[in-house]
């Protein structure tokens, strides 16, 4: 029976791969900080970087290495030191790395202003190691130049239980919280593409079992509005809120979402059907049920920032909850009452 050794077992990526990897008959290793509570499954606790660490993971050899969290090239060298142990491999990048014809891309302060859809061959920031895409970069080319079969995920805006950064957290505080208003950013029409962890399983299982040299993208069958996801968001709680949609950029918070983008990114997954067979899992609706039911549970436990630390992290792009200047918008300071688009009775 084939071996799989799959690294950051223990988070949003890892607890999706593991069962779909046992349920297609592969014996499953997991190397993780903290072992996950999951029957079958290897264990192998510590730290990466750690080389006897490493080298009980590998053991003999593994047929396949499915790497969830590196960050880049300097995760990928202790491993690809032991390549001749290694079949084949599965790693985790990101659609961040896209730029535009410009060099506009996630990092810059004009957002890309990318095609429609993005495809693989889409031009990328320079490798390096100064910032989260160029990594991302380097960890790519440091594979994909390896002897080792490669293929290389770059989702999007990722969704799942477990997740530390639970974008989806923005819509399900405002239904515990009671609001019955979403108030959205560019008309509420912001495209950034959302990524289901179970594509991502879905597509590391079919690599796996083709070996090979690629780039693929991993996103959800269609990229949803951020009007879309707070209905559907909505729909699974069994609320209903009223949209105001508002022109233009998030201002003090007003607005604001972690997909309020200026301009779409859709990614291209013609390139996954056409090399793996791969057909999607679901849609946006069918999986992001298990993820807020998942965030409710945690949130019922205690702090939300403790158990949703990335989501912290990322309000570096403002608050996500500015209910006062929300309640000011609405009270009628700059509101125009156009673009809310609550049924009529």
């Amino acid at each position: 029976m084939a071996t799989a050794l799959v690294i950051g077992g223990g988070g949003q990526i890892g607890r999706a791969v593991i069962p779909v990897l046992l349920g297609h008959g592969w014996d499953v290793r997991v190397l993780a900080r903290h072992a996950p509570a999951v029957d079958g499954v290897e264990a192998v606790v510590g730290d990466r970087d750690d080389g006897g660490v490493l080298d009980r993971a590998l053991g003999t050899g593994v047929d396949a290495v499915i790497d969830v969290v590196a960050y880049d090239d300097r995760q990928a060298v202790p491993l690809l030191e032991r390549r001749d142990r290694i079949g084949s491999a599965v790693v985790v990048s990101s659609a961040a790395v896209y730029v535009d014809e410009h060099g506009m891309g996630f990092e810059t302060d004009d957002f890309g202003a990318f095609p429609v859809p993005v495809a693989e061959a889409q031009r990328t920031v320079a490798p390096g190691r100064e910032s989260y895409a160029t990594g991302k970069v380097a960890l790519e080319n440091a594979w994909l130049s390896s002897e080792v079969p490669t293929t290389i995920l770059r989702p999007g805006a990722i969704h799942g239980r477990g997740c530390r950064q639970p974008r989806e957290w923005t819509f399900v505080k405002r239904v515990l919280d009671g609001r019955d208003v979403r108030v959205l950013a560019y008309d509420g029409e912001s495209r950034f593409h959302t990524t289901s962890t179970a594509v991502i399983a879905e597509l590391a299982r079919l690599a796996v079992a083709r070996p090979g040299d690629r780039v693929l993208n991993a996103a959800d069958p269609d990229a949803l509005t951020v009007a879309e996801i707070a209905r559907t968001v909505d729909s699974v709680m069994g609320v209903t809120s009223r949209v105001v949609r508002v022109a233009g950029e998030p201002v003090g918070g007003v607005g604001l979402t972690p997909w309020a983008v200026p301009r779409p990114l859709v990614l291209d997954m013609r390139s996954a059907e056409r090399e793996l067979g791969y057909q999607a899992p679901g849609g946006y609706e069918d999986t992001v049920g298990s993820c807020i039911e998942w965030l409710v549970e945690q949130a019922a436990r205690g702090d939300w920032r403790q158990a949703f630390p990335g989501f912290g992290r990322m309000e570096a792009m403002g608050d996500f909850f500015a209910y006062d200047a929300e309640d000011e918008f609405l009270s009628g300071v700059g509101h125009d009452e156009r673009h809310d688009d609550r049924p009529r009775r």
